[in-house]
């Protein structure tokens, strides 16, 4: 039988030809554009997860309702009517027990490592150049158990800030904004006090502009000094041993205290969103292309059983069943199918090799080329869409062979 299909194929080479590359183009298609969208979205996870806290706990955050103050100012029992309702925000700075949630981290199974943080927004200059700058005060053997930071360094190591020296490492973007290199002495202030002087230890470069032109890694008590808070902390940034389990945690954390827990994938939902309707895309797309490539596909076998009804009708009077018939073309079909697919894979594979290498904005510990990744699954996934898609297109004009009888094809000849 697969012979006879092979046949039936090669005395249509051009028609085949012409279906087998619809099939090809379009499992490439697919490989080459999950390959890049996929890629890009593992890209920039990388740089969420790795780059910053699986979990963050921060200063509270309330926003004021109408009658958010009303026991505060007139007590539990009173009914109070505004005719200005009060509104706005009421924070703290600082985690008012940051204690008891290191003890919590200390004795949770789920966290790996973990780091408070001082977080401020200050004034950077050099000279008679200023700028604002994200400044955050850490314990630097803390920080690198928590994110990849030390894989980002340029110039010297995350841990020369140390404990304590007004030391501080510098995106290399905000160094250039200055015009200042290492080592150089910056002047930084929070408008508390006066400027204090800090050198500049040591640069990274993210690959994130916003990040690379704004931030400042300084020790904790150097911050916590110049932001005029010692002893307090305003962030506290969780490692886990799973970051799937980061959403859940967070929730159950969040009930637990004041202070507002959030995780990774909360914070950017946003982006989130952004990776959904790209795989929306990405499978339309791909359904597209297939159902043209299967209308291929049923268009040259209708046209095969219209043609071949006389030898059908031999086949049926040698003693073949209307099933071996219905065989014989879902056969032609599924041998489309599956060539194409295969050889679909192959050039996709070589498309996305090539787009692997074609130069990008220089992204840190990112690389400078396109980020295509090669899960076998893409592969395993384009090659089944092919090969269905190609079972379904061959299934109506298969059925409709099987269910020709030698005597309705002579007399259709001798009508």
């Amino acid at each position: 039988m697969l012979f006879l299909a092979l046949r039936h194929l090669l005395s249509r080479k051009r028609q085949s030809l012409l279906t087998l590359v619809g099939i090809l183009l379009g499992t490439a298609a697919y490989i080459a554009i999950s390959g890049m969208m996929l890629g890009f979205q593992t890209f920039i996870i990388d740089q969420l997860i790795n780059n910053d806290a699986h979990v963050r706990i921060s200063a509270r955050e309330d926003v004021i309702t109408e009658h958010s103050l009303d026991a505060d100012f007139f007590g539990q029992d009173a009914l109070v009517h505004w005719l200005t309702p009060p509104a706005g925000r009421r924070d703290n700075a600082y985690i008012l027990y940051p204690r008891a949630w290191t003890d919590r981290m200390e004795s949770s199974p789920e966290v790996s490592a973990y780091a408070e943080q001082m977080i401020a927004q200050a004034i950077v200059s050099r000279a008679k150049v200023s700028t604002a700058a994200r400044v955050i005060g850490v314990d630097p053997t803390k920080q690198i158990q928590v994110t990849n930071i030390q894989s980002y360094m340029t110039k010297g190591s995350f841990l020369d800030i140390g404990m304590s020296g007004n030391r501080i490492l510098v995106g290399d973007g905000l160094l250039n904004k200055l015009g200042a290199t290492v080592p150089e002495t910056l002047m930084l202030s929070v408008g508390k006090g006066v400027a204090q002087s800090f050198k500049v230890v040591g640069s990274f470069h993210l690959g994130v502009k916003n990040a690379d032109d704004t931030l400042i890694y300084g020790a904790l008590t150097d911050i916590q000094t110049l932001n005029a808070t010692p002893s307090r902390v305003s962030d506290i940034a969780v490692r886990l041993t799973n970051v799937e389990d980061a959403g859940s945690l967070a929730s159950s954390w969040n009930i637990l205290s004041q202070e507002k827990v959030q995780s990774w994938d909360q914070a950017n939902e946003g982006i989130m969103s952004v990776f959904t309707t790209q795989d929306i895309v990405r499978n339309s797309m791909t359904i597209s292309i297939l159902i043209v490539a299967g209308f291929g596909i049923y268009n040259i076998l209708s046209m095969a059983v219209n043609q071949k009804r006389r030898e059908i009708a031999i086949l049926r009077s040698m003693g073949y069943e209307a099933k071996d018939i219905v065989t014989l073309f879902l056969a032609q079909g599924l041998l489309l199918g599956a060539v194409g697919g295969l050889v679909g894979c192959l050039v996709g594979y070589g498309v996305c090799e090539v787009m692997a290498r074609i130069p990008v904005a220089n992204r840190g510990m990112g690389g400078n080329h396109m980020t295509i990744v090669f899960f076998p699954g893409i592969y395993g996934r384009g090659f089944l869409l092919a090969f269905l898609s190609a079972g379904f297109a061959s299934f109506l004009p298969a059925r409709a062979a099987g269910k020709l009888s030698p005597i309705e094809v002579i007399r259709g000849e001798n009508s």
